[in-house]
């Protein structure tokens, strides 16, 4: 074990090492049952995912049948879609305790009962002030959930199918866009709320059948609990005395780390990965997406293109790119993915842009709904590709670091 000045200066390797080493993946990959477990915690958690994608989908079929019926403004309508990052912003910044206090899966049961009140208000709402108060609320469920699925995955995941799995968050979440664009065509925005109570509601039956994050049961003394959470994503047969010791060594080691600050952040040591980390989360959401999401419907309609036919065929693009990149991530690194991402988001935002210059000057008229459709297509192709869901990876594999993980993500 290090001594403390070893450890605050950043020495000892316990806390830097992967959660699973290398040469476990061969003894791993011969049980079958861990296998199965993990991807069934995966498929559980994800559909917090799914409920993501439904609620920030959700605005962009339901617009027109909202306004007419409640007679709603142009603003007010804006306010209620917009409101919903404003929910995600409280939830991401308060969920982190609660993933201490309650555990991974408490706090993802607790974000899909506040998801569901948010539902169902949405439902039964009368006005614009009920219908803000249920968008806030399933803000607030996705904002938790945007935090505790990716660690969850992460810290039940072996590390060779880390990158994978982890990508299958944002999967999820084109899945639960795309969901919501191809039901709202068909039925009316009451309705569509209701289907978005279900991933919710898998989620909560889900829970019952998967085991806690080792990580955590270790972290607040739950010996018991946390030898048998790790022996059932292992499988009866596997030999975790190795893996045990690593993350009970792990955690006394961060034990030992002297108190962080907002400060230490700003340390040499720290500062590069804060600077990848959160430098990479603010890029992705200033890059637009969510504009484009609430809004598809009305981009599509302003540029000439049939909205229904359009939103569906950029959110089946997306889980078809999402599905791609979860094969290749790892095989062809984040650093490539992501500048491959960043080029193609800009070139697809040239041609929409271009779309909508040549209709105001009554240009090639006949061209502009093709490259709407066309730059759309490349945005949210090369967005799902790289900047999509990389930065989420590159959170969870960052964390390690005691100030990072205690302060950045808390």
């Amino acid at each position: 074990m290090a001594d403390s000045q070893d450890i605050e200066k950043g020495s000892s390797g316990s806390l830097y090492q992967p959660f699973f080493h290398k040469d476990e993946k061969q003894q791993n990959s011969h049980d079958n049952g861990n296998l199965f477990m993990v991807i069934l915690c995966t498929f559980v958690a994800v559909m917090g995912s799914c409920e993501f994608g439904s609620s920030i989908g959700y605005s962009s079929p339901t617009q027109q049948g909202i306004m007419e019926e409640l007679g709603m403004s142009s603003e007010e309508y804006s306010m209620f879609g917009s409101i919903l990052t404003i929910g995600a912003m409280v939830g991401s910044i308060s969920c982190g305790r609660a993933a201490d206090l309650i555990g991974r899966k408490g706090t993802m049961k607790m974000s899909s009962i506040i998801s569901i009140a948010g539902w169902l208000i949405i439902y039964l709402s009368l006005g614009p002030l009920s219908l803000d108060v249920g968008r806030f609320l399933t803000g607030y469920g996705i904002g938790v959930n945007s935090y505790v699925v990716p660690v969850f995955i992460a810290e039940i995941t072996p590390t060779h199918l880390r990158g994978a799995l982890l990508t299958v968050h944002q999967v999820a979440i084109a899945t639960g866009l795309l969901v919501a664009y191809a039901v709202g065509a068909f039925v009316s925005w009451r309705t569509l709320a209701l289907t978005g109570m279900i991933p919710c509601a898998v989620m909560i039956l889900g829970l019952y059948f998967i085991p806690d994050s080792p990580r955590w049961l270790a972290m607040v003394g739950c010996q018991a609990e946390f030898n048998a959470a790790l022996q059932k994503l292992r499988g009866d047969t596997a030999d975790v005395s190795r893996e045990e010791a690593e993350i009970k060594d792990s955690l006394v080691t961060l034990q030992h780390l002297p108190k962080a600050t907002v400060l230490d952040l700003f340390l040499k040591r720290n500062l590069r990965l804060l600077i990848i980390g959160v430098g990479l989360m603010v890029f992705q959401q200033f890059s637009g997406y969510n504009g484009v999401v609430f809004y598809a419907n009305q981009i599509f309609t302003s540029a000439g293109v049939p909205p229904n036919v359009g939103s569906i065929l950029y959110a089946c693009l997306q889980i078809i790119v999402l599905s791609l990149g979860a094969v290749i991530i790892d095989k062809a690194g984040r650093r490539p993915l992501l500048m491959i991402s960043a080029s193609g988001m800009l070139l697809g935002s040239l041609l929409t842009g271009a779309s909508f210059c040549l209709k105001e000057h009554e240009l090639a008229s006949d061209m502009g709904p093709m490259f709407t459709i066309i730059g759309i297509m490349i945005y949210m192709g090369s967005y799902c590709l790289g900047l999509g869901g990389i930065p989420w990876i590159v959170m969870s594999e960052v964390n390690e670091e005691h100030v990072v993980f205690s302060l950045a993500f808390k």
